[in-house]
């Protein structure tokens, strides 16, 4: 199926057309403008000094090269050094992030070495360049093949004199050369420390200078003097990269922490020797070959107890906050009851009202329902945390409320939300036929629709954090396997309690209203809060994925509400209306589809006036210069963090108390997946967002607040911070 073109692509099209409509001669004189691409950029080659090939491009005006698309194949017999090019303008592309460009010429020389029996100089070059001003384009890269005669005395070259001169001619060939400076000695491009963090937990730092990257799974770590040790890195996201020979791979540019576990008994150990192995390149250069550190690291007091709960839990386990299991249960069920009364949540209880309510003349039909919406907010929670648990163990991280950094699982919901309104509505009546499908969450009277309201119900929960669930998650979130679950059931039971006890306590489903013709009105009623939950989900989908996704998304809600007013139509018809049902759900699924596609629009550093966006280097300026800090790290979808600046944050008490401590206001946005804000969130165990901590004057550690914020919490915070 042929991929979506994004808005812009859109929008060019359709000046295309208007132009074409309004006059082809005007089209036509505008692409006579462009030089052709040897035009705009002339090559020329001179390889009269033996070993050395000079290359000379001449740029016409108004357009330029880049410095890092600049690659150099040799051909056959011939072998080609790293490519001398002299330091470009530096800017900030839109596409290519942080750039060198050329104007008017730029020169380049490549040392070259050739095999016995070589008669002639054969090379590709390749570069890409754009015309700057109207019309902007830029042209796709482009190769020139280069065919030279031999100056006379020409042989095969020196060594470079780096030590690593041999081993980088042994990488292989197709890896090895490419445009760039010359490359560093690797002890120099790729720096390792490794320090404890726990008694059973390290963490290893990789620092790359400007312009070198390192690939995540070509490195390996191991405890050589003791084999039955396991080392388990939990790697933070990174940069995706198209690589020649190993495909799509991970790497990460400038530094990166990963937090290691270690799995295995380290009784009586006081320092452990670990062996790293790893493989990086020089952007648009050199590729080394793989590359290995031996770091002795000492281990603090207690290894021993620490490495008894890695040896159980079948993976290590970041250190856990100062919560015991027992009081993680009981936070847990705390946030698990308020859940109820959160926003979130509140539209898919709407369906449990109007069930409950429906059912109170049966004692049996009530009881039933409590059961069966409780087995599916258990089963949901339980299924939640084996996952987080198990990419745990496999050195993953993933956040409460996580799921919905997704476009399509947001659309997805929408729509649920917004066929649920309709069948609350009016519109559609589902029936039994469909209870095990997800359209039975709107069906009262069958046991699939309780068992996936149930479900929804945790879904949907996981934009809020409740008082107390901030802590019990944290906890969950580092804990054994076991204790973890033990949490997530625990929020499960407080968040189906209340229909637990009406179900089971018919005392309390006697004081319910008794059914009567008032209740149609009252479901009806609670349509609107879900309309209003779908038109939420649009939003936070629009700021993941602008205006192209929200119209795709409106065309599905559009087929979808066809395909069931059509259904409803089709009762007792024939196989082809019961046929057009089906024809028009799988149409509902094609604008989903594309929208799954549709690109990230480029977001701005800035948030808003007096607000900084978060980055390790920002931070690490204003801590150094000693200026108190208040991070925010939040998002779109997470109501508990819009719930926090509509009352605190975004107050002018709050700018009035920035300024009389004088404190930054630092906010990351993890509205979309980001491994720098996830690493954070990793550094202060939290399970998510809102995660919100305050930086003290002159250094220190940094203090985590409440996940739900007062103006007193954040005044102590910052009033404390500022001393």
């Amino acid at each position: 199926m042929p991929s979506l073109p994004s808005g812009r692509l859109a929008a060019r099209l359709l000046l295309a057309l208007v132009a074409l409509l309004a006059g082809v001669p005007a089209f036509a004189q505008s692409g006579q403008d462009l030089l052709p691409v040897t035009e705009a950029y002339k090559l020329s080659a001179d390889a009269s000094q033996p070993g050395v090939l000079k290359l000379h491009w001449t740029i016409a005006p108004d357009y330029y090269l880049y410095r890092g698309r600049m690659k150099f194949t040799a051909g056959d017999g011939v072998t080609l050094g790293a490519a001398q090019l002299p330091d470009g303008e530096k800017h900030h592309d839109e596409y290519l992030g942080d750039v060198e460009t050329y104007h008017h010429g730029v020169d380049a020389q490549i040392p070259y070495t050739v095999a016995a029996g070589t008669a002639r100089l054969t090379l590709a070059v390749q570069y890409q360049g754009c015309h700057e001003v109207e019309p902007k384009i830029c042209y796709p890269p482009h190769t020139e093949k280069l065919d030279l005669a031999l100056p006379a005395g020409v042989g095969v070259a020196a060594a470079p004199p780096q030590d690593f001169g041999a081993a980088l001619r042994a990488v292989d060939a197709g890896h090895a050369l490419g445009a760039g400076s010359a490359a560093l000695p690797p002890e120099q491009a790729f720096r390792v420390e490794a320090l404890a963090t726990a008694p059973d937990r390290l963490l290893l730092r990789w620092t790359m200078a400007r312009g070198y990257y390192l690939y995540r799974d070509q490195t390996a770590l191991s405890v050589p003097d003791a084999p039955a040790l396991k080392l388990v890195p939990a790697w933070p996201a990174g940069a995706a990269h198209q690589d020649e020979h190993f495909g799509q791979v991970t790497v990460y540019f400038d530094q990166v922490e990963v937090p290691v576990g270690i799995a295995g008994n380290l009784q009586g150990r006081r320092q452990l020797t670990v062996q790293a192995t790893f493989q990086g390149c020089q952007d648009g250069g050199i590729c080394y070959p793989v590359m290995s550190r031996t770091l002795q690291v000492e281990l603090p007091a207690g290894a021993a107890a620490g490495s008894a709960s890695s040896g159980t839990d079948g993976g290590p386990a970041a250190p856990a906050p100062d919560t015991g299991l027992l009081l993680a249960l009981l936070l847990a069920f705390g946030g698990g009851l308020i859940l109820n009364l959160m926003p979130c949540v509140l539209p898919v209880l709407s369906i449990k009202a109007v069930s409950v309510l429906e059912s109170g003349e049966s004692p049996a039909r009530a009881r039933r329902h409590a059961l069966l919406y409780t087995a599916g907010v258990l089963s949901s929670f339980a299924v939640v945390g084996g996952v987080i648990v198990g990419l745990r163990s496999a050195g993953h991280a993933l956040g409460w409320g996580a799921q919905l950094q997704q476009p399509l699982v947001v659309a997805v919901l929408a729509c649920v939300m917004f066929a649920v309104g309709l069948s609350m509505s009016g519109v559609v009546q589902f029936g039994a036929s469909l209870g095990n499908t997800g359209a039975a969450l709107a069906d009262r009277a069958g046991p699939a629709g309780d068992f996936f309201t149930g479900v929804l119900a945790v879904v949907v929960a996981s934009p809020c954090t409740a008082p107390f669930m901030g802590s019990a998650l944290a906890y969950a979130f580092a804990a054994p396997i076991a204790a973890a679950l033990a949490v997530f059931l625990m929020l499960g039971i407080g968040l189906a309690l209340p229909f637990l006890l009406v179900g089971l306590v018919p005392a309390l489903a006697r004081r319910l209203p008794r059914p009567g013709r008032w209740m149609e009105t009252l479901k009806q009623v609670l349509a609107f809060p879900m309309y209003l939950t779908a038109v939420w989900l649009a939003w936070v989908l629009a700021h993941q994925r602008g205006a192209d996704a929200i119209g795709l998304l409106l065309v599905a809600m559009v087929v979808l509400a066809m395909a069931l007013w059509w259904f409803e139509r089709s009762r007792g018809r024939g196989a082809f209306s019961r046929a057009l049902v089906l024809v028009l759900a799988v149409l509902t699924a094609v604008p989903l589809y594309y929208l799954a596609r549709v690109p990230a629009p480029t977001r701005a550093d800035a948030t808003a006036e007096g607000v900084v966006a978060y980055s390790p280097q920002k931070l690490a300026e204003l801590r150094q210069a000693g200026t108190p800090v208040f991070v925010d790290m939040t998002a779109d979808w997470c109501v508990t963090c819009k719930a926090n600046e509509h009352a605190v944050l975004d107050t002018d008490a709050f700018r009035a108390l920035l300024a009389k401590t004088g404190a930054v206001y630092m906010k990351g946005d993890w509205t979309d997946v980001n491994p720098t804000i996830a690493a954070f969130l990793q550094q202060y165990h939290s399970p998510g967002v809102p995660l919100y901590v305050v930086f003290p004057r002159g250094g220190g550690k940094g203090k985590q607040l409440p996940t739900v914020l007062t103006r007193g919490i954040v005044e102590r915070a910052l009033t404390e911070a500022s001393r």
